[in-house]
């Protein structure tokens, strides 16, 4: 019996060599496509034209590929949204509800230090849990990716205990990313274990022991071990590929199709 799990690309790979791809999600697409995912999940910033969702889901129509989710970055500083921060997410809330069957996916916008540490972790709880009770009321699903760099308020695993305990669970989920994980020193399969019941979107991504990013396959990732558990466990929702190697500076396209040659060789054997 085949697995519900579908595996899709998320366009960071392509921010990787700067602003050249911006606003050529359909070229993204097409590597997608050819590499085999079954969905995308763009960052707002590649959106562009895009915006407009009757032609977004023409072109999604035209690869064949689903819209996995999109991701909305921002800072979230203050304890309550800034204007400027409530209109961009009420835009996108309306954009999502041409896709009901898509994840809203937050995520903070890592800071230069983590001064304040406790009052900023506060402060993105109350922003990303009005945000996600917005869109919960127009239907729409929502999910919170926590980061690791040296900035980010969210990336210990004492850190994810006030993040999972402060995420109201009945409008928001949470989307782990196994590399960012291994990065703040965590076991991936631990942690997911641990927060299991809140988990509606998840990320794949290679680390080498240096703590360097590695091609997806190259580092020390389990993703087969991971894979295992998820379809031990019947969840049902989206891998997301997202590869932040060294190589995507120069050749996302290339490093994207090398990513679905993993998919067909490791993961889909295993979801088959």
């Amino acid at each position: 019996m085949s697995s519900s799990i579908k595996i899709g690309c998320e366009t960071y790979t392509w921010q990787m060599p700067g602003e050249q791809y911006k606003g050529k999600l359909e070229h993204i697409m097409e590597i997608c496509a050819k590499a085999g995912f079954a969905g995308i999940e763009p960052e707002t910033s590649f959106m562009h034209h895009l915006e407009d969702p009757v032609l977004m889901q023409e072109v999604l129509h035209k690869y064949e590929l689903d819209l996995a989710a999109l991701v909305v970055v921002e800072d979230w500083l203050m304890p309550d949204e800034t204007a400027e921060e409530r209109e961009r997410a009420d835009k996108w809330i309306q954009f999502m509800s041409h896709f009901p069957d898509a994840i809203l996916l937050l995520v903070q916008m890592p800071g230069e230090d983590r001064k304040n540490l406790r009052l900023r972790q506060n402060n993105l709880l109350s922003c990303v849990n009005a945000f996600a009770t917005r869109a919960e009321e127009k239907g729409i699903i929502c999910s919170y990716h926590p980061n690791s760099p040296e900035g980010s308020i969210y990336r210990t695993a004492e850190d994810y205990e006030i993040l999972l305990a402060g995420l109201d669970e009945e409008v928001i989920g949470y989307c782990p990313d196994v590399g960012h994980m291994a990065k703040g020193g965590m076991d991936p399969e631990e942690i997911m274990r641990k927060y299991r019941s809140h988990i509606n979107l998840v990320h794949y991504k290679d680390m080498y022991a240096d703590g360097r990013w590695a091609p997806t396959g190259k580092g020390t990732i389990d993703f087969g071990g991971i894979t295992q558990y998820l379809l031990d466990t019947d969840y049902q929702g989206w891998i997301i590929m997202e590869d932040e190697c060294d190589e995507s500076i120069s050749d996302p396209d290339g490093v994207t199709m090398d990513d679905g040659g993993y998919a067909d060789q490791v993961l889909r054997p295993m979801l088959s």
